[in-house]
């Protein structure tokens, strides 16, 4: 890549990914691998576009849009459109590549891809969102559809803004079409898709507690950053199932219960109705037992804990704070976030696995951990294609049952690939990198996009 500017968050994404190839026995199996991986590693199109909106004084702005469509081997390219003013071509290239194996280890057929805007939500007024939403798919429309690329919601975009770009496609294309999802209820939405990230992220850990001998989530102490989506539902399902969530995070600071303080539905629900109104998570006033600490994350505030779930955004565990993670005899750490956490501190999480066989802490990778999102998105397309809706219980179901098979796939992938030692816990991170590169690297073989 030294030919290229430098994208260092895909470039981190890719070597996460190939470090794990190269130190399982895949590429001594198969050698002609190395070959799948490099095509694998370029994206299929990149498109990068103008967006010109007009805000409440009737002046003229202008935004970058892109989409990366990095992937459509295994089906169209999905996933998440992102609005925030640091999006650029690294992060969405690291995110769609990582997307391309998340989708893979849904079982699903779906590509992966990624798209987004260097756009603002924040101080703008609800009418210029509407008109930025609209603008933004005046342009993309002309590179998507139900068949081609399905984007969804990411950060900085909700079930409204969706429902605002899938009118402008609508309007554009003369079609009503599962092109988007995320919808709202009465128009091609499916159930249990806003909960499903959050949830299957709980239901993953459950697998990885009861594989470890490590019991349930009843009883747990769970710390999670965020208190978006993905943290907001995480944090409800631990609850549900016994746990004590003690910490949420924004990007301005964290939130820890301290003492026998605790978190509960109520505090998560008003919570979740600051962020609607794009509030920050100081003005959140739940009384005594909490304390706020302003531009922390929570990992080294909130004391003894079992569970670790990063939720927020990517690189928020540093090397620093796993070594604290570790020493505070965490059992599991999993990623609701995209590549949550450092390079550095994947490599403190894996090394102590290696060195305490089954008394270890025990990392799993968003691409297997937080899939259950991108898995609720695929049956909604599913259901779209089908013109009907499933209940909410029929989704749960399948969702619990992805859930358990990208969990079950990784523990057999990474058992096949990667010598352990008597009583060592399987890699779930070699593991899910190794499932989710075969699957999508054959697919292309079998297609015609590389050979031998």
């Amino acid at each position: 890549m030294a030919n290229l500017p430098s994208e260092p968050e895909f470039e981190q994404a890719f070597k996460e990914l190939a470090s794990t190839l190269e130190n399982s026995t895949l590429f001594q199996q198969h050698p002609e691998y190395r070959t799948a991986l490099e095509v694998a590693s370029i994206p299929e199109r990149v498109i990068q576009f103008r967006v010109t909106w007009e805000d409440d004084l009737g002046q003229i702005k202008v935004n970058r849009g892109y989409r990366v469509q990095f992937n459509s081997a295994l089906g169209p390219y999905k996933g998440g459109l992102r609005f925030h003013p640091t999006v650029n071509l690294s992060i969405l290239k690291f995110l769609g590549f990582e997307q391309i194996f998340k989708n893979a280890l849904t079982g699903l057929n779906m590509g992966g891809g990624k798209g987004g805007a260097d756009f603002d939500p924040k101080g703008k007024s609800d009418g210029e969102i509407r008109r930025f939403c609209q603008a933004f798919m005046r342009e993309l429309s002309k590179h998507i559809g139900a068949d081609t690329d399905v984007p969804a919601g990411d950060i900085g975009v909700s079930g409204r803004e969706i429902g605002w770009m899938f009118g402008a496609y609508r309007h554009a294309r003369n079609k009503w079409e599962g092109v988007l999802t995320g919808k709202g209820l009465t128009w091609g939405g499916s159930l249990i898709r806003p909960e499903a990230t959050g949830y299957g992220l709980v239901y993953y850990v459950e697998h990885m507690l009861q594989h470890a001998g490590k019991g349930s989530f009843a009883g747990k102490r769970v710390a999670i950053s965020g208190s978006g989506n993905v943290a907001q539902y995480a944090a409800l399902k631990c609850i549900e199932l016994g746990a004590t969530v003690v910490s949420l995070s924004d990007s301005k600071g964290t939130l820890v219960a301290e003492d026998a303080a605790f978190f509960t539905p109520q505090h998560v629900d008003d919570i979740a109705a600051l962020k609607v109104k794009r509030a920050a998570l100081s003005e959140f006033q739940p009384g005594s037992g909490f304390k706020y600490i302003e531009g922390a994350r929570p990992w080294v505030h909130v004391g003894k804990v079992d569970v670790v779930l990063p939720c927020a955004t990517q690189n928020e565990v540093s090397k620093e704070e796993a070594e604290h993670i570790v020493a505070n005899g965490v059992l599991a750490v999993a990623e609701g976030s995209n590549m949550g956490c450092t390079q550095e501190a994947i490599d403190i999480f894996e090394a102590e696995r290696a060195a305490k066989g089954a008394d270890a802490i025990w990392y799993a990778p968003g691409k297997a951990a937080n899939c259950g999102g991108v898995a609720v998105s695929g049956l909604e397309m599913a259901q779209n294609s089908q013109r009907l809706s499933w209940t909410s219980e029929e989704v749960d179901e399948k969702l619990k049952g992805i859930m358990k098979n990208a969990f079950t796939v990784a523990l057999e992938t990474a058992n096949k690939f990667v010598p352990v030692k008597e009583g060592e816990l399987p890699s779930l991170v070699a593991g899910s990198n190794i499932a989710g590169f075969v699957k999508v690297a054959q697919a292309m073989f079998d297609q015609g996009d590389w050979w031998p």
